[in-house]
Parts: structure tokens; sequence; C-alpha cells
């Protein structure tokens, strides 16, 4: 993942705004994790559940052009981080989101309530991805980062310990128990904050 910049506050510092849970009337939560380990599914489901605004990272850098080109190794835009912390930050301030991405950290510390990091057994991703067309060093390089844990340690070293929750993401079973978890957690957070 490559991009044009770090996040930072608005008045150009680099240090981000001090939103903070307390500010928000409504959490902000990061879905992340090796393309494949169903992070959009999970969003949808935890957007329709919770009442959350499910924002693809993905889809919103293809329709605002939040990119600065096309990596043909990877066969994948090259995204501006910056395009995209600027874009979204008014809509975090406010909170209720549920961003899916298969990063993490470049997005400001404070902007989320809750990171969650999807992982799924080697072999059911191999088989998800390859259905999806993925192959050569784009599929080499996503099974390399489920292999080492790259997204979780990414997440780890980019956010709160108590933030960060790894969830499994191989079966039916693991979504539904993931999204009645997390639609209960936003349940008892809203109550919380009120």
């Amino acid at each position: 993942m490559e991009g044009g910049g770090s996040c930072g506050g608005s008045d150009g510092s680099g240090v981000a705004s001090n939103y903070g849970g307390g500010g928000r009337e409504r959490p902000n939560i990061l879905v992340t994790g090796t393309p494949g380990t169903g992070k959009t599914t999970t969003c949808s489901l935890v957007a329709d559940a919770s009442h959350l605004h499910h924002i693809d990272i993905g889809k919103l850098v293809k329709a605002k052009h939040l990119y600065d080109g096309w990596d043909e190794e990877f066969e994948c835009l090259i995204i501006n981080e910056e395009l995209v912390c600027d874009e979204l930050e008014d809509m975090m301030e406010v909170g209720g989101n549920i961003v899916d991405y298969h990063g993490c950290d470049f997005f400001p510390e404070n902007w989320f309530d809750r990171v969650v990091v999807l992982q799924t057994n080697i072999t059911i991703l191999h088989d998800r991805l390859t259905s999806r067309g993925y192959m050569g060093p784009k599929l080499t390089n996503n099974i390399d980062c489920e292999i080492f844990q790259v997204l979780h340690e990414e997440a780890r070293s980019s956010y709160a310990e108590e933030v960060v929750l790894a969830l499994p993401s191989n079966h039916i079973e693991d979504l539904s128990s993931n999204v009645r978890m997390l639609t209960e957690w936003v349940d008892n957070w809203r109550s919380a904050g009120s």
C-alpha cells in the first residue's frame, strides 16, 4: 500500500485533532485485514444493524479520485493518504462510521474507538483470493501479509492496545459472531456515551 503522505490535523501541523470518543455521539470503527478476510461484508452487516455509515475506502478513492496513479505490479491504485484523510476528517469528527480498508497506519489514532483486524486461515484466504482473480505477486504478497500478521502488527503499533481487536473470519459462523459482538459493542458504547 502506497500513498502520498500521512494524515494530520487541519492546522497542517501533522498532529491529528483530538476528537476522542467523548466528543462524538456515536463511535467510529475501523475494520482492517488482508483482502479477502471479509471486511466489506462485516462492515455492511454491522452498519445495517447499528445504523453506522459504512465507508469503503477503496470505493471512496475511486469515486473521488483520491489516488496518485496505478501500481502495475500489484494491479491497484496508489492512494493519496493525505487526500483520503482530508475527505474523511469532518465525517470522523461527527462519528457513527465504520471504515473498511486493508491498511490502518495512516489514519489518525484518535479517529477510531475500535480497530478490528479480521484474520483468515491461509488455505481459505488463498481460495477466496484466487476466486477473485488474484495471481502472481498480488496473490503472494497478500498471502504473506496474512501469514506474517502484517496488518495485526500495523494496528497494534498504530493504536492503543485496548482499542485493537483481532477476530477470526473463516466461516459464516465467524461472520455472525463478529457482527453480533460489534453490534453489541456499538449499542453499549452508545449507552455509555449518552
